[in-house]
């Protein structure tokens, strides 16, 4: 399968420079696409003048911060225009493991979408606060609650989609980021019959570079689920 690894980032240089040549190195057979939002430190320069040496690594420069979500939307767009046959989403900051891609690639050939997930056995996070940990957990918790969505981490960034997952969901219509992002793709897979599986991962917090959290993206998450089960009923009323 033709498979591509996106990666959005803003302010990831120190992070970006080591991650793309060791997934060269990694996965011969892989392309990497960096969604950058025209990132004061220069990541985007770095992966432009990276691209004209490596053909496997593309990259899309957007005019400003415009989101997690919207970057993810334009790198699956680009996946679906240039033939790839899977998409893999990965952070930069080295919280999702680079040698786990190997696992999606396994598992993705059985199944139509691949979450990495930090809570199927017990809580495999390192280095985060409890607060953060508290937060991210519940709100899992939440999400199953209101939704129904039979996962254990419906929030979590690491994940592995085919192409016809991509081209079944409106693209257009997804507008969230953070949270909220990563539980609309999950959830408007699982509505639409796609086998969705779940595997474990390490996720370990950032290494260098400034968290992308804020209160701004919780909240959009919290009622998120709400729209969701809502625009379901709805639907299913027709």
């Amino acid at each position: 399968m033709k498979s591509i690894v996106i990666i959005p980032t803003y302010d990831e240089l120190n992070n970006i420079q080591k991650l793309i040549p060791e997934l060269i190195a990694l996965y011969s057979d892989l392309d990497i696409l960096v969604v950058d939002d025209n990132s004061p430190d220069g990541t985007g320069k770095f992966v432009a003048e990276f691209a004209k040496t490596n053909n496997r690594v593309k990259i899309i420069e957007r005019e400003g911060k415009l989101g997690l979500g919207t970057a993810y939307v334009e790198g699956f767009r680009y996946m679906l225009k240039n033939g790839y046959d899977v998409a893999i989403q990965m952070d930069a900051d080295y919280s999702h493991d680079p040698r786990e891609i190997s696992n999606f690639l396994k598992y993705i050939k059985d199944y139509d979408l691949v979450i990495g997930s930090r809570y199927i056995e017990g809580v495999n996070v390192i280095n985060w606060p409890m607060r953060r940990l508290l937060l991210s957990y519940f709100a899992n918790q939440y999400t199953k609650v209101i939704t129904g969505l039979p996962l254990k981490d419906s929030t979590g960034g690491y994940k592995c989609f085919r192409r016809e997952v991509l081209q079944a969901i409106d693209l257009d219509e997804m507008k969230s980021n953070g949270y909220s992002f990563q539980i609309e793709m999950n959830y408007k897979a699982w509505i639409k019959g796609f086998k969705l599986k779940e595997i474990s991962i390490i996720f370990m917090d950032r290494v260098a570079g400034t968290s992308k959290m804020s209160k701004q993206i919780v909240r959009e998450a919290i009622f998120r689920v709400w729209k969701l089960r809502f625009r379901h009923a709805l639907w299913l009323l027709k």
